[in-house]
């Protein structure tokens, strides 16, 4: 079983929105590993803190993936580039849509 980090852009989005991404997201995953896989969950619904914490909980996340999915339009969010570099720099598989 492999465990797969999301990064999406986010902002502007609906709860629903976020996990269809996120949804359709588990599905290019699996096609690409061959495996079931294991959602590392970086979506916090519920979460009162400032972005920049977020985003140390999603990199502490990230440290345990095997792969990394980046959803359309991560190139324009600053989280999802700094997560996509993480990744890259760490040798950590990654998918970009």
């Amino acid at each position: 079983m492999k465990k797969i980090f999301i990064s999406q852009p986010m902002r502007g989005k609906t709860s629903e929105e976020i996990r269809a991404e996120r949804k359709k997201a588990v599905e290019v995953v699996k096609a690409f590993v061959h495996d079931e896989v294991k959602v590392l969950d970086s979506y916090f619904d519920d979460f009162d803190g400032n972005p920049l914490e977020c985003l140390a909980k999603s990199i502490a996340l990230l440290a345990k993936a095997d792969v990394a999915y980046f959803a359309k339009g991560w190139k324009d969010a600053r989280g999802c580039r700094i997560e996509h570099i993480y990744a890259e720099e760490y040798a950590i598989d990654r998918i970009e849509e």
